[in-house]
């Protein structure tokens, strides 16, 4: 199994521990993260040629991972 890049503690390192309390008391940022780790783990696997998808599938999960991150931002930015 390979690593899968762009996890959200990656991408927002400083917020760590707000991404852990909001998934905790917030169900609907808990659902936002859940749908981003789907979202980006389909991306990695259509990266990888893990998975077959056509060049259009790809760029529609990228714009869903980048929308589902921006919605993300949004709860975490102070």
């Amino acid at each position: 199994m390979t690593h899968t890049p762009h996890g959200l503690a990656a991408e927002f390192p400083e917020f760590a521990l707000k991404l852990s309390a909001l998934k905790e008391k917030d169900a609907h940022f808990a659902k936002l993260v859940a749908d981003y780790d789907v979202v980006n783990g389909k991306v990695h696997r259509a990266e990888a040629r893990l998975e077959l998808v056509s060049e259009a599938e790809e760029e529609v999960l990228r714009k869903q991972r980048a929308a589902l991150k921006d919605h993300i931002w949004l709860h975490l930015k102070p």
